[in-house]
């Protein structure tokens, strides 16, 4: 296993800090490790520098949001946002369960204009306030216990509590941990960054993002391909 001070002797030499057969001090090492640290939390709200999406759910209870955090209803490490959501309506048993996608809503604006926000029915639409250290989660209509919500967010980055830690995450991840965090410690030395360190920088993140990009199927409202004529004095299609 690969250690973050491995990185980090690396990436000092790269970037010309170390010399051939020299090791980094114990505070060159503190100041790196957190550098890095900070760098993975930056890559975090990236979709295509997240390697997986998961899945979470919580039995509706009537209430009006739910909590999402170390510790909330949903007790996941905060997401700063939601790839998607359904709920699942679980009246019925297996394998009679409905899915029903919900749209997400992208602004507190949008979940202003609500009128009745308390109004209790099947949900259509999710709308998440990212607050910290919990966020929370607006589903309208307000679904009972006959649902379970669903959601869908990035999967965390590892974070490391000491530079001697494994890391866990897929292979191509170091290479673009040492060039990227090269590059972050020239400013620290005085260094500019080389060429070769923002060239090979740039294509690491190119082979995450080419590695972790899903792209979704495009879906097109019906009325934009109905066949029918266009009125133009009532505004609707015919």
């Amino acid at each position: 296993m690969t250690t973050p001070v491995e990185l980090i002797n690396l990436a000092l030499k790269q970037s010309g800090v170390l010399g051939v057969g020299q090791t980094a001090s114990s505070e060159d090492i503190a100041d790196a490790f957190k550098l890095m640290n900070m760098m993975l939390a930056q890559w975090q709200t990236n979709r295509f520098m997240v390697y997986h999406l998961v899945t979470n759910s919580k039995v509706c209870t009537g209430q009006l949001s739910y909590t999402i955090g170390i510790g909330g209803d949903f007790n996941i490490a905060r997401p700063d946002r939601i790839s998607s959501a359904f709920v699942r309506l679980t009246v019925q048993s297996f394998p009679n369960q409905v899915d029903y996608p919900l749209t997400l809503l992208q602004a507190r604006e949008d979940y202003n204009r609500i009128a009745v926000k308390g109004q209790g029915a099947m949900p259509t639409a999710l709308f998440y306030d990212s607050g910290y250290p919990l966020g929370n989660l607006y589903p309208w209509s307000v679904p009972d216990n006959q649902y379970t919500l669903y959601v869908t967010t990035y999967a965390q980055l590892q974070q490391f509590t000491t530079a001697y830690d494994d890391i866990v995450m897929p292979p191509q991840y170091e290479e673009a941990i040492m060039w990227n965090l090269a590059g972050r410690l020239c400013p620290m030395y005085g260094l500019e960054p080389s060429q070769t360190i923002i060239k090979l920088a740039s294509a690491s993140i190119n082979t995450l993002a080419g590695s972790n990009t899903q792209v979704p199927t495009l879906t097109i409202d019906p009325i934009l391909t109905s066949r029918g004529l266009y009125n133009i004095y009532s505004d609707i299609p015919n």
